[in-house]
């Protein structure tokens, strides 16, 4: 079976979808993303995928950057804001080979990154997940 696709969303697409994903993420978690930006990339770059071990740009669609909550501190100042990557491209990839529609991966990464904010297991962050569908 061949699929078509039409013009493939432009990262503005992908910022609408994960803050479509956002506004679904359930009480008391809601009130603890104000901060969090969100930003779209074609690939991660080089130096990022080293410093995660990860040698294939297309293993790697999304990132969380910044401390998590529980880990936060008064006393550390001069951070950047917390910020969630969505890598276009391997998303893109993952959306053409299987049956997943982009708004659900958009939604499985933006909650696991969120999840690494709260500094959850992967175990609570699938029942995050469970709760935004």
């Amino acid at each position: 079976m061949t699929r078509t696709f039409g013009q493939p969303p432009a990262a503005a697409d992908f910022e609408a979808l994960a803050h479509a994903a956002f506004a679904r993420i359930p009480q008391p978690f809601a009130d603890h993303l104000q901060g969090i930006t969100v930003h779209v990339e074609e690939y991660a770059d080089a130096e990022t995928l080293a410093d995660l071990g990860i040698e294939d740009p297309f293993e790697l669609t999304g990132l969380y950057q910044g401390r998590p909550m529980d880990a936060e501190s008064v006393w550390v100042a001069g951070e950047l804001p917390p910020r969630i990557t969505l890598y276009r491209q391997p998303l893109l990839a993952e959306w053409c080979e299987t049956e997943v529609t982009l708004e659900e991966l958009v939604i499985h990464v933006v909650i696991h990154e969120v999840g690494h904010h709260f500094g959850l297991s992967d175990d609570q962050m699938h029942g995050l997940e469970d709760s935004v569908h």
